[in-house]
């Protein structure tokens, strides 16, 4: 406790330097937690947007194609079909529910408004297996589908650019020139986590009523499958996959002409490098407090210059080596330690000043807070060691006579 009161009112002799010894390490441990906060939030952001699309969710689309020697992008294929939808529910045990679709885009008017927006054909189904109930209204029925009715369910984007403060519920749009009752709006989702596309300005209509009415066709864009858990959202992939080759008469060895992706894969992309993003940030933070440790030890060298004489009386009546090395370190650790506390309290108020003024999302986490102190001591130890060292190496006859 001796040593730590003769540190205390060393360091309180030179308040201003003191202070702006701690700068570097304040700043480090500040930047440390704040940036690790973002990349924290940003992840837990990417993993509510991902489960936002669906548990278990599972996309099947059309494939691939070569014509002519010229390879077409994905949807280029036209065997996606319902029966292959059936197929799937009927044959694939890891499926618990599957959802047909096809869409388009169109200018959809309501009154002296117009919003140009994403048409999505598809079964009730699909709001079971999107897990997107309505917020309002209700969604259509199998009845709906088999009289290709002209009903709609709206997205909350659609909402607010053709509505505003109007109920939507029960008035007409206009798609394409054919009259929409609309019958619901959907819950706000948000942007996708894949590519940040605005899930919520879109129409849903059936399936039956977008071909017939609209695109003038019977094959399908794609097949949104639910697996019967996470866990066996793979299994499901794989006989998704069997069941399609073999449907479609696919040799083997040959590519196939559908691509089925797996939300669990998609999530585990966005963990990946949402990681690399969080470490990333903490790195060039943490050089902030390799500056600030370096400060310290420049810092603790002119005070032992400046104390020479000091610590000559001291060895003179008494004290050890290690008596004056140990003085010096904790100097440097109290040091490294009020500045790393006052770091803390500077993180923080970053990240609250992030999450308001810019509002991106920002996780404080109690990890970095405790690495970032341990750290910032371990500095403190590092560069005050051969300062402490020089002190404790003096030769006390020339360190009496030092003026």
């Amino acid at each position: 406790m001796s040593i730590l009161r003769i540190a205390m009112r060393a360091l309180a002799r030179n308040k201003m330097r003191s202070v702006l010894t701690m700068l570097g390490i304040i700043i480090g441990v500040g930047a440390v937690i704040a940036m690790v906060g973002v990349g924290q939030g940003a992840k837990e952001r990417a993993q509510q947007q991902i489960a936002a699309m669906g548990s278990n969710l599972l996309f099947v689309g059309s494939g691939t194609v070569n014509r002519g020697g010229m390879r077409m992008g994905w949807g280029a294929t036209k065997t996606l079909v319902v029966d292959d939808m059936k197929a799937i529910l009927r044959e694939c045990p890891a499926v618990a529910a599957a959802a047909p679709g096809d869409g388009t885009s169109a200018q959809v008017v309501f009154g002296n408004d117009n919003w140009y927006t994403r048409i999505t054909g598809t079964t009730p189904e699909w709001f079971e297996v999107r897990d997107w109930p309505v917020a309002s209204g209700s969604t259509f029925t199998q009845s709906d589908v088999d009289t290709a009715a002209n009903v709609a369910v709206i997205g909350e984007t659609v909402r607010k650019n053709l509505f505003g403060a109007t109920d939507p519920v029960g008035q007409t749009i206009r798609i394409k020139d054919l009259p929409f009752r609309v019958i619901g709006v959907l819950i706000p989702k948000g942007a996708s986590a894949a590519m940040g596309q605005d899930q919520d300005d879109t129409i849903v209509i059936p399936l039956t009523t977008l071909q017939k009415k609209m695109n003038g066709n019977t094959w399908l864009q794609w097949i949104m499958v639910s697996a019967t858990s996470r866990e066996t959202s793979y299994a499901a992939q794989d006989q998704i996959t069997a069941l399609l080759r073999d449907r479609h008469r696919i040799r083997p060895g040959a590519d196939d002409d559908f691509f089925v992706r797996n939300l669990a894969d998609m999530a585990a992309l966005a963990d990946q490098q949402n990681t690399i993003f969080t470490w990333l940030l903490a790195s060039i933070a943490s050089v902030s407090l390799l500056v600030g440790g370096i400060g310290i030890m420049n810092i603790m060298l002119v005070s032992v210059t400046e104390r020479t004489r000091e610590i000559g009386i001291r060895i003179a009546v008494g004290a050890t080596e290690q008596d004056v090395q140990n003085q010096f370190l904790v100097e440097a650790v109290v040091l490294s330690m009020i500045g790393g506390a006052i770091g803390i309290l500077v993180g923080l108020g970053t990240s609250l000043l992030i999450t308001n003024v810019l509002r991106w999302p920002v996780k404080i986490s109690a990890l970095a807070i405790v690495v970032a102190v341990i750290f910032s001591t371990a500095v403190g130890i590092f560069f005050g060691f051969y300062p402490a060292r020089k002190a404790a190496a003096l030769d006390p006859i020339e360190a009496l006579r030092y003026e």
